[in-house]
């Protein structure tokens, strides 16, 4: 099979082959590269590998370009880096590993092209090509692994055991791959890493956050989630998810598995949405079911109080994850914690003053928590899932309603806690805050509107509940 290159391409692989033969060093186009052309997926970054000093080429290579781009190298790791406009290029020398049981991080000597696919993770990623003149364009491919790409298989090249006990990352990287290209994984490869979960313990957890969030960021994340349900990698790097798989019957009565339900609403909000955290919050929006799930005689299973208990869980799992600890745990949090308020409008008459609260507690966040509660809607009675988004629609109008006369969102209340403090002549304490609080709900209950004036004046009514007189 020839590689079809754009110019671009081939003119810059041309141009490091030819500095290659200058400098007596075999070199090739190697891994991803070369997979994501054979399938037709964009590119904008290539792997070098040559026979020799990856930083010397690398050098070498940028002297001939116009302007000199500066090269980034590691010497530690004899890799160097190149960014030519919008493409990147890296290069390294081939090299041969030998692990230790306790450690991912191998030992290294250097090598030949054949040691250096011999390392690689799977077939597909082991495709090479050469790039010096006399063989330019020419595929080595010791493994099969085109007939892995169009049989959309992922295996490993040598046996899969040592593969994935010499680096464990590589099982996460065979599920996310599976889910990002489509493929399956072949049933050796996948019964190798199921003998291997226990070896995730000596990989960063940065490392695997960093594979869950590209899981994550793909069009239908629930194969990654499932694949690491089936291989056992779940009960290892996230026990709470594995809690929520499975139905219990009492008395013929039964609830829906929460895992493969969440999955669901998963896939359902990937297609509105690119929002990372929104997709997060999709996984974690019933994360506190099981710790509430209770058998009530005459009633069947309930989940009460589950988005509270979910909402306390978020900042403990995204600590343990590695995941950022600022804005968006909070908006996560704060989705999980609100993601049943609208799903409870759609069940009573709406009032103004339920939707002035929705509005005022979601703030900005309201149209991503509406996405989330539409994705909620997974039941297999079409009819069902009909009439909740009709109903949605409704909460969504009374919404634009309540917002243009209201303008809650964001809203503060026209009173501070500085003003009142100043009036009535008080320290920072509990009756600026029984003031200030009373303020606010009496205006989203609508008993007062929302202007200074109006405040103004319930304030001094329930000031003098308290005793309170003003000072001026």
């Amino acid at each position: 099979m020839e590689i079809q290159f754009s110019s671009k391409e081939l003119a810059i692989f041309k141009k490091i082959g030819a500095v290659a033969d200058q400098l007596n060093m075999p070199c090739y186009l190697i891994g991803g590269f070369v997979r994501d052309k054979v399938i037709g997926r964009p590119v904008k970054d290539a792997d070098i590998v040559c026979i020799g000093d990856g930083i010397e080429l690398a050098n070498a290579f940028a002297d001939t370009l116009h302007p000199r781009p500066a090269v980034a190298f590691f010497k530690t790791f004899g890799t160097a880096q190149i960014k030519w406009d919008d493409f990147e290029i890296e290069f390294v020398g081939a090299r041969k590993e030998s692990y230790q049981l306790n450690s991912r991080k191998p030992e290294v000597e250097q090598g030949t092209i054949e040691d250096d696919q011999n390392r690689r993770d799977f077939t597909m990623n082991a495709l090479a090509i050469h790039l010096n003149s006399l063989y330019f364009g020419q595929l080595i491919d010791p493994f099969n692994g085109l007939s892995a790409i169009a049989n959309k298989v992922i295996q490993t090249p040598l046996e899969p055991i040592q593969t994935f006990s010499d680096d464990p990352l590589r099982m996460l990287r065979a599920i996310r791959f599976a889910t990002q290209l489509g493929f399956a994984i072949e049933p050796i490869t996948f019964a190798a890493i199921r003998e291997n979960v226990y070896r995730m313990k000596i990989v960063s957890q940065e490392r695997i956050t960093d594979e869950l969030n590209k899981i994550m960021k793909t069009d239908k994340p629930s194969v990654g989630w499932n694949l690491l349900y089936l291989s056992g990698l779940l009960k290892q790097i996230f026990p709470q998810m594995l809690d929520l798989h499975g139905a219990v019957y009492i008395d013929g009565k039964g609830h829906k598995d929460n895992f493969y339900h969440t999955l669901e609403v998963l896939d359902n909000i990937c297609v509105h949405t690119n929002n990372i955290w929104l997709r997060w919050a999709a996984l974690l929006h019933d994360i506190g079911k099981p710790a509430t799930k209770k058998f009530e005689d005459g009633h069947g299973w309930t989940f009460h109080g589950h988005e509270v208990v979910g909402a306390r869980m978020v900042p403990k799992i995204f600590s343990a994850l590695k995941l950022p600890m600022h804005e968006s745990m909070r908006y996560v949090q704060k989705l999980v914690l609100l993601h049943l308020r609208p799903i409870s409008l759609t069940k009573e008459n709406i009032t103004d003053s339920a939707v002035r609260r929705l509005l005022f507690d979601a703030g900005d966040d309201i149209d991503d928590l509406m996405t989330l509660c539409s994705a909620d809607i997974t039941s297999k009675n079409k009819n069902k899932v009909m009439r909740f988004l009709k109903n949605f629609e409704l909460v969504k109008e009374r919404m634009l309603v309540v917002e243009e006369s209201d303008r809650v969102r964001n809203w503060q209340p026209p009173i501070s806690g500085e003003l009142i403090m100043e009036i009535f002549a008080l320290s920072p304490g509990k009756n600026v805050g029984i003031i200030k609080d009373a303020i606010r709900e009496a205006i989203l209950d609508g008993i007062i509107v929302n202007n200074f004036e109006a405040a103004y004046q319930f304030m001094l009514e329930k000031a003098a509940e308290l005793n309170l007189k003003p000072v001026k």
